[in-house]
């Protein structure tokens, strides 16, 4: 002891000052990096704006479960449908087709016609934000209305790559997880459930509902319903093709004539 104490007093001096102040003894936490944090911070964030849009992609998911179960097409065709093609009016659609078993033509040009809107999504989604090329080639597949509505009403500076991709996921996991409910709760039912095909006209008329009396928009309304009736005379049998070649030409039309006379008024001021 005499020892110890004589020539290794330092040790033992550091030793009684570890014992008396702990806290300085143990070894700190290494605490993660900025961008690894913060990059968490932006995916909780977007799974938290996937919730609005949940609460409709879910019952609609599990609407195009039980149409499958219904229409007598194998269960798998839920999530292989889901994942082939990420666009949930589109899908409820071709359950009716493949169920009829349409051209294939006929489905590839609905398919263009129903989606075609996605085309003018990428003006202002913001891809740029995703640099890396298979999270950018997500970001473009995934790019559905939700996703594109949720991440318009976020403010510039806070949108990010790993905040809209996380969004996107969530919306995704919606729609697959409800149609395996709805393949499961078709299965179980007894009877099939009447009226169910309505589900896709009952959303549509919604999102109509809903933008007329967000906007005021009646010029395009009664554009629509002029579009639809001439369609149901014209070509019944291609009603919903012919009317939306219809609507998009009066709102071009409407959108010419409205510049025009914009410009007129300015150069007249």
């Amino acid at each position: 002891m005499s020892c110890l104490s004589r020539d290794d007093g330092p040790v033992e001096h550091d030793i009684l000052r570890r014992a008396a102040n702990p806290a300085t003894s143990a070894t700190p936490a290494t605490p993660l990096a900025p961008d690894v944090a913060n990059r968490r911070t932006r995916m909780t964030q977007g799974v938290r704006d996937s919730f609005s849009a949940g609460l409709g992609i879910f019952p609609l998911g599990i609407a195009l479960g039980l149409l499958i179960v219904q229409a007598g097409l194998p269960w798998w065709l839920a999530p292989a449908l889901s994942l082939a093609a990420f666009a949930g009016s589109l899908e409820l659609l071709l359950v009716g087709m493949m169920a009829t078993v349409t051209p294939l033509a006929a489905v590839a040009l609905t398919v263009l016609v129903v989606n075609f809107r996605h085309v003018f999504y990428a003006f202002s989604f913001p891809l740029h934000l995703v640099k890396h090329p298979l999270g950018k080639a997500y970001a473009v597949y995934a790019m559905i209305d939700e996703a594109y509505a949720v991440n318009a009403s976020l403010p510039e500076h806070e949108r990010s790559a790993a905040r809209l991709l996380a969004m996107q996921i969530a919306c995704e996991i919606y729609w697959v997880g409800g149609g395996m409910a709805g393949v499961a709760l078709g299965a179980a039912l007894p009877a099939p459930v009447k009226g169910l095909e309505f589900a896709l006209c009952a959303l549509f008329t919604v999102l109509t509902l809903d933008a007329f009396r967000s906007r005021a928009e009646l010029p395009s309304l009664l554009l629509a319903g002029v579009s639809v009736t001439v369609a149901l005379v014209l070509t019944p049998g291609a009603a919903m093709f012919t009317a939306l070649l219809l609507f998009v030409g009066l709102l071009l039309l409407r959108h010419t004539v409205t510049a025009r006379r914009t410009a007129q008024e300015a150069a007249d001021a």
